[in-house]
């Protein structure tokens, strides 16, 4: 299945240093190289690099892996298509907007038979992933005309992610670039790293990182991922049925979802 990664963070933060281990599973030691994707929110503007091309060996996954884009939230995705054909148009995360916001979405599983609420959000592409995507999202415009109280919009969230649990596989990031929200049905793994800081090793490439050099004290920034990317830290596996609302690199809600 594919691999998910995600970054929330109370202050601007680069991602370089996860992105260069996930990197290397896009169609170099993993078989993840049905394309890739990552989305970084600054301020109420996202900045989207998608390939359908393997990321291990792509040009543009070595500009991101090198240039340190800051941000609070970010969502990345590595792809081993299982539904939907290799194409641009079928490459995570998947954008849209709503309510003057532009919401990122990516998805790691298989769901079968499964199709899009109807309404006025639809699949350009042919995947299940863009289906659930388009799915949670007119719930949310069916309920609300306007952004409504976080806990609110939450609690609807994680309602219309229940029937999900029923079709397959469905472990998902969503953010609007003021929150991320993960939600495991199977694998998911979190660290959250802040003072004191210390050196941490990728597990899939000979690369380290001292972080207090990088950081001040106040830092909080929080990593989650299918698989662990380091093998030096202890990494937080979540539950099946887990979602989290995660904001400036703390758990400002949790709960389960029970099939």
């Amino acid at each position: 299945m594919c691999e998910l990664l995600g970054m929330s963070a109370n202050v601007p933060t680069d991602i370089c240093f996860s992105f260069a281990g996930l990197m290397r599973r896009g169609g170099g030691i993993g078989p993840h190289r049905d394309g890739w994707g990552v989305a970084f929110y600054e301020g109420k503007g996202v900045r989207c690099f998608h390939d359908p091309n393997p990321c291990h060996d792509s040009a543009i996954a070595k500009l991101v892996e090198s240039y340190p884009i800051k941000s609070q939230n970010v969502i990345c995705h590595i792809r081993q298509a299982n539904v939907g054909g290799v194409s641009l148009a079928n490459t995570h995360p998947f954008t849209r907007e709503l309510w003057g916001q532009y919401w990122a979405f990516a998805h790691n599983g298989q769901l079968a038979n499964f199709d899009s609420t109807k309404g006025p959000f639809r699949p350009v592409g042919d995947t299940d992933s863009e289906a659930v995507f388009c799915h949670l999202l007119n719930t949310l415009s069916q309920h609300y005309e306007q952004p409504p109280d976080t806990s609110d919009l939450i609690q609807t969230l994680s309602q219309a992610c229940q029937p999900l649990l029923e079709h397959g596989v469905c472990n998902i990031m969503l953010s609007n670039g003021d929150w991320l929200f993960t939600l495991c049905t199977s694998k998911l793994h979190w660290i959250t790293r802040r003072a004191p800081f210390g050196a941490a090793h990728l597990s899939d490439v000979e690369v380290s990182i001292d972080f207090t050099e990088h950081t001040t004290s106040a830092d909080i920034v929080t990593v989650i991922a299918t698989e662990p990317l380091t093998n030096n830290e202890q990494w937080n596996a979540c539950q099946r049925g887990e979602w989290r609302l995660w904001q400036a690199g703390e758990t400002r809600m949790s709960g389960s979802i029970k099939r």
